[in-house]
C-alpha cells in the first residue's frame, strides 16, 4: 500500500507541476512576452526583405541574414533602443519556442506527429537564441556585421576538419531543406499558426492574414531549404569555405539567370512573412 501511495504522490506532484507550468505558460504575462517575440520577428523580416529588395534594384549593398537585419537595424535613428527591444522579443521568443516544446501548451501530444511539432519548436527557439549573444553585442558595440560570416565559417571548418564532419554537415543540410520544404508544404496547406485571436477578426481579416501566412510561410521555407542545399553542397565538395546562410542563400539565388527578379520576388516574400508576423504579434492569443 505504501508503494502504491508514493507512486500517487509522485503522479499527483508531477501533475501539479504540469498545470503550473501550463498555468505559467498561458499568464498574460507570458502573452505579451510572445506578442513582443512575435512582432520581433516580425521586424527581423521586413528588414531582410528590404536589404534584398533594394539590392534587385540595383541600390547597392548585399542581401543580409536575420544578424545583418539586426545590425541594420542598430544604425536607425533610436537604433540602440530598438536593439534592446529585440534583444528582449528575441529572448522572449526562444522561450516561448521551449514552452511549446516542453510543455505543450499547444496540446500537440506525445505521438511521432505530436513529437516532430514539439521538435520544430525546440529548433525554432535554438535558432533564435543563438543572436542573441550578437544583439547583445550590437548594443555593447563588440558586435561587427562581418563577424557573422567568418564565425559560420570557422564553425564549417572545424566540424569538417573531423572524419565525420561531412556526414554531420550534410545530414544537417538535409534536415534544413526537410524542415523547409516542409514550411513551403504548410504555406500551401494553411498549415500554420494556429494561436490567432480568429474569434475577434471579420471575414476580410480572416482572409488577409491566411494569404499573407502562406505566402510568407512558403517564401521563407524556400529560402531555408536553400540553406539546406548549402549546406549538403560544402559537404559533397569538402568546400569548408562555402558560404551558408540566408544571407548566402540570397546571394546565389542573384546569381542564377533572372536572379534580380528572382531576389525581387523571394524579397516581398520575406517582408510578407514579417507582416504576417506583426499580425499574428496583435491577434496572438494563449489557450486559457
Amino acid at each position: 500500500m505504501s508503494g502504491k501511495s508514493s507512486i500517487g504522490s509522485v503522479g499527483n506532484v508531477k501533475g501539479d507541476v504540469e498545470r503550473a507550468g501550463k498555468k505559467a505558460a498561458n499568464s498574460r504575462v507570458m502573452e505579451a512576452l510572445t506578442r513582443l517575440g512575435y512582432g520581433v520577428r516580425g521586424l527581423i523580416y521586413i528588414v531582410m526583405g528590404l536589404l534584398a529588395f533594394n539590392v534587385s534594384l540595383g541600390k547597392g549593398g548585399a542581401p543580409a541574414s536575420q544578424q545583418g537585419a539586426i545590425a541594420a537595424i542598430g544604425t536607425q535613428p533610436a537604433g540602440l533602443v530598438l536593439l534592446w527591444v529585440v534583444l528582449i522579443g528575441l529572448v522572449s521568443y526562444s522561450l516561448w519556442g521551449v514552452i511549446r516544446a516542453v510543455l505543450d501548451p499547444l496540446n500537440k501530444g506525445h505521438d511521432m506527429k505530436g513529437l516532430i511539432a514539439r521538435g520544430g519548436f525546440l529548433v525554432s527557439a535554438a535558432s533564435y537564441a543563438i543572436l542573441i549573444p550578437s544583439t547583445y553585442g550590437f548594443i555593447t558595440g563588440a558586435g561587427r556585421t562581418a563577424q557573422s560570416g567568418a564565425q559560420t565559417q570557422l564553425s564549417l571548418a572545424s566540424i569538417m576538419s573531423k572524419p565525420w564532419g561531412h556526414w554531420v554537415i550534410g545530414l544537417l543540410g538535409l534536415g534544413v531543406i526537410a524542415g523547409g520544404l516542409y514550411q513551403v508544404y504548410q504555406g500551401f496547406n494553411n498549415s500554420f499558426d494556429k494561436q490567432i485571436k480568429t474569434y475577434a477578426m471579420n471575414a476580410q481579416e480572416m482572409k488577409l492574414i491566411k494569404q499573407l501566412g502562406r505566402i510568407g510561410t512558403a517564401t521563407r521555407g524556400f529560402v531555408l531549404a536553400l540553406v539546406g542545399v548549402l549546406l549538403v553542397l560544402a559537404a559533397y565538395q569538402s568546400n569548408a569555405g562555402q558560404a551558408v546562410g540566408i544571407d548566402a542563400a540570397l546571394t546565389t539565388l542573384m546569381r542564377q539567370p533572372y536572379g534580380i527578379w528572382l531576389l525581387g520576388i523571394v524579397a516581398i516574400g520575406l517582408m510578407v512573412f514579417g507582416v504576417y508576423s506583426m499580425l499574428s504579434a496583435a491577434w496572438f492569443r494563449s489557450k486559457r
